[in-house]
Formats: structure tokens, sequence, C-alpha cells
């Protein structure tokens, strides 16, 4: 996608504050991405029933998504902060339900997949709030240890 294009669905993006991490991908999405999968496309979708979903939870609420990333050992946390011991996750969302999921990485940045677009590597949520993806609503995280498992 053309930066400019880009920096009108994002308008908090700026060349100051991202970085392209991989080329435009259809085969995966935001939450597969957080998920650590780069084949799939995973959501809780009732009406496209090809997406992947760890939990029979299939309605696309916010109770879906917790419950998915649940399913990969996450757990609601108060704050986005890094937590050294702790891989976090950020569910996004706007007036039409959740929209996005955003991973943290080790360095305190965070990790997003644009769509059908290219992985970004972004220096905090608030780049990617717009209002095609609203804004982080919930925060989950998992031990490191279980992440190493879960890709094992």
């Amino acid at each position: 996608m053309l930066a400019w294009a880009r920096l009108l669905k994002f308008p908090n993006l700026s060349a100051a504050n991202y970085t392209i991490t991989s080329p435009e991908n259809p085969d995966y999405n935001c939450a597969a991405w957080a998920a650590g999968d780069d084949q799939a496309w995973w959501w809780p979708s009732p009406d496209v029933p090809e997406c992947y979903w760890p939990t029979s939870r299939r309605d696309g609420s916010l109770d879906a998504i917790t419950e998915g990333f649940g399913a990969l050992g996450y757990s609601a946390c108060e704050s986005p902060e890094l937590e050294s011991d702790y891989e976090k996750v950020a569910i996004f969302a706007n007036d039409d339900g959740p929209t996005h999921v955003a991973r943290q990485l080790s360095t305190g940045r965070w990790t997003s997949k644009l769509g059908k677009l290219e992985d970004i590597d972004h220096s905090t949520l608030a780049d990617i709030e717009s209002d095609l993806y609203g804004r982080p609503v919930l925060f989950m995280r998992r031990p490191l240890e279980e992440q190493e498992e879960a890709n094992t």
C-alpha cells in the first residue's frame, strides 16, 4: 500500500513511529499474527467458517476474542506496560465491536498486521488508533514460558 494511503487509514502513523517488517500478505491477519501464526486467517466470525479460531465461540464479540486468546494461555491484565516475564496482546474495538489485535515485542514496542497489508513494528498502541480500528479496550498477557510451549 502506498504510504500516503496507509496514513489516511492510520493518521497517527508517521515515519518516525513505525517500520514495515514484512510485505503485504493476504494469507493471515492481525489475530493470527498476534498469536504467532503467519499461515492462516484467525477471527471468531460466525459468517466466515473458514476462519480459524481456537475456541467454539464464534460470535465476533470481545468475549469470543478473550476466550480465544485465553485458550492460548492469555489472561486479562490491567495495562499495556512492558513486563519482562510476559508477552502481551492488546485488543482494539470501535463502536461495531472488536477490530484488531496487536502483540507487544520484548522491546516494549508493538507489532501489528494491518489486515491484508504489511506487518509493522510501531512505538505505541496510539499509533494505530483510528476510526477503522478504534482504540485498545482490553489487554491480555501470558507467561513467556507458556508462549514458548505454544510454539513448539
